[in-house]
């Protein structure tokens, strides 16, 4: 039966591709890793080349493993991507070369073109007509560097010889026999350049960040037919999905209803709320940004999202630079070797602090440390920490939609630790029940008909529900908040204070030393199976 459909998952750290049975089951997959460049402090890059050669052979080997269980070439009908969003490509529209490195989504170099952009336009603006707010995240910002930084960029787009892209676009444009300069609207959403309500590209925010129309892809939705495979064993097969990694995650947990939720929990968190078919603006600094359109004709349904900076990434930290554990999955056995944090709180804001709060001059904190804390609960507050900062955004999305979110549907990789989602569900107060692109694809051929029809094979692996009561919850949060306080400002302390602490006056020399003496100061610096 020809009802098998391929997902190409293009993500920060790997590449992989995945092959589905028409009911969503997986029948074979294949996975690539590649290097992050980090050439300066704050700047991280990718390889487009290759991000390319990677995607190419994953599709090779996961066929090729097919055919080994028994799935015939003429049963895959189409191929859906799914990509790392905001992460930005320039290329060379004569040559097909890259300009440069493709700039991640969470690159710092851009902070000096934020201020510039914030002094020509402001907030408000940018907000009314891209649903998102001026950050180092959003590809128009990378593009603005790259006309003013990278050799040949500023000519090319003069000229009309420069391909902007994210990653979709990249990978679609190569893969094509049509060369297809496409994006659907949930990676266009990301750039900070496309209007949220008509989603078009918006002549102002192309005129701040010096592009036109002439070196952008057209807008498309995530489901229809953007060409036809030249390369790799799917020669000849459909392309017929694009939708970006956060969006394909809230299609593959079917959150197709208003007010259904989802958390990714990646290198960072990505929470995305289904809100329907109008852009709907926050009141708690979270980005409006389309949820997925099905068809050229349907309507584009809308989300609020809230990011967290530092999820994965927190444990990773503790097996590199700490040495608490030697394989990330050894996290949950030493965080689960105490009760509790030992009254232990850790902020991770190690790049600040994103929604709801924002805070840019935040840094990563430990309280409540004492002589009996151990690596156990200082790895359990680290947990915690991800968690605290999930209900932030949690809390942020019920009050913009006047309502209780009581089901967070969870993946990612960290949602594999049982004790992660325990603790979700319990500071959350709600329960948390641990395929997108496929669908994406799948939809635009006639394997689904609809959500529907999709959801109807959406089936939950694990559920977890609050534990602990409200006054236990209440006084978690109380303390979360404390914390978070401490972890504020942290990098303008130094422009605040006009004297170091230990410097007073010369007539309170002898007793302030002598109070410092008897005084002792310590400082620590401190994922769902689907079917």
């Amino acid at each position: 039966m020809s009802d098998h459909v391929i997902a190409l998952d293009q993500g920060t750290t790997s590449t992989r591709a995945i092959l589905f049975t028409g009911t969503g089951d997986i029948v074979s997959s294949y996975q690539l890793g590649h290097v992050t460049h980090t050439p300066h402090p704050g700047w991280e890059e990718h390889d487009p080349m290759l991000l390319l050669s990677n995607s190419k052979q994953c599709i090779d080997m996961c066929v090729s493993e097919a055919g080994e269980r028994g799935v015939l070439l003429s049963q895959i009908v189409a191929i859906g991507v799914t990509n790392q969003r905001e992460t930005t490509v320039v290329w060379d529209r004569r040559t097909g070369q890259p300009f440069c490195n493709a700039i991640l989504w969470k690159d710092a170099r851009t902070s000096t073109t934020v201020e510039e952009i914030a002094s020509e336009i402001t907030t408000r603006q940018v907000i009314d007509t891209t649903g998102l707010r001026p950050s180092t995240y959003f590809s128009g910002v990378k593009m603005r560097w790259m006309i003013a930084n990278v050799p040949g960029v500023k000519e090319a787009v003069a000229d009309g010889t420069a391909m902007f892209g994210t990653i979709d676009t990249w990978l679609v444009w190569n893969l094509s026999v049509e060369a297809a300069y496409v994006t659907d609207v949930t990676n266009a959403g990301r750039t900070m350049l496309m209007d949220i309500r008509d989603r078009k590209w918006d002549k102002t925010m192309m005129d701040l960040i010096g592009v036109s129309p002439a070196v952008l892809p057209d807008i498309r939705s995530c489901s229809e037919l953007f060409g036809t495979m030249r390369d790799t064993v799917l020669k000849g097969v459909r392309i017929a999905g694009i939708i970006g990694d956060q969006q394909a995650a809230l299609v593959g947990q079917a959150c197709f209803n208003v007010g259904e939720l989802k958390n990714t929990y990646g290198t960072g968190c990505f929470l995305i709320v289904n809100t329907g078919e109008e852009p709907k603006f926050s009141n708690h600094r979270l980005l409006t940004t389309p949820a997925y359109q099905m068809g050229p004709n349907a309507k584009c349904i809308y989300s609020l999202e809230g990011s967290v900076a530092v999820a994965g990434a927190v444990i990773e930290w503790m097996k590199d630079k700490l040495d608490f554990i030697n394989h990330a999955s050894e996290i949950e056995a030493l965080a689960s070797s105490v009760p509790d944090t030992g009254d232990v709180y850790c902020v991770p804001a190690f790049s600040g602090l994103f929604a709801p709060r924002w805070r840019d001059d935040a840094r990563g904190v430990f309280t409540g440390i004492t002589l009996s804390t151990t690596k156990a609960h200082m790895a359990r507050a680290m947990l915690a920490g991800i968690t605290h900062q999930v209900n932030d955004v949690v809390r942020a999305a019920s009050e913009d939609m006047g309502a209780d979110i009581t089901e967070l549907r969870v993946d990612g990789g960290a949602s594999v630790c049982n004790l992660l989602l325990e603790m979700q569900a319990n500071i959350t107060g709600t329960s948390t029940t641990a395929l997108g692109a496929a669908f994406a694809a799948g939809h635009a051929v006639g394997l689904f008909q609809s959500e529907e029809e999709f959801a109807h094979h959406w089936a939950a692996d694990r559920t977890f529900t609050p534990q602990i009561t409200e006054e236990q919850r209440n006084t978690e949060l109380c303390k979360w908040e404390a914390a978070v306080e401490r972890s504020l400002g942290w990098t303008k302390v130094g422009n605040q204070i006009s004297r170091p602490w230990w410097k007073p006056p010369m007539n309170f020399v002898v007793p302030v030393i002598s109070a410092v003496s008897a005084s002792v100061v310590t400082a620590l610096i401190i994922s769902h199976k689907q079917k």
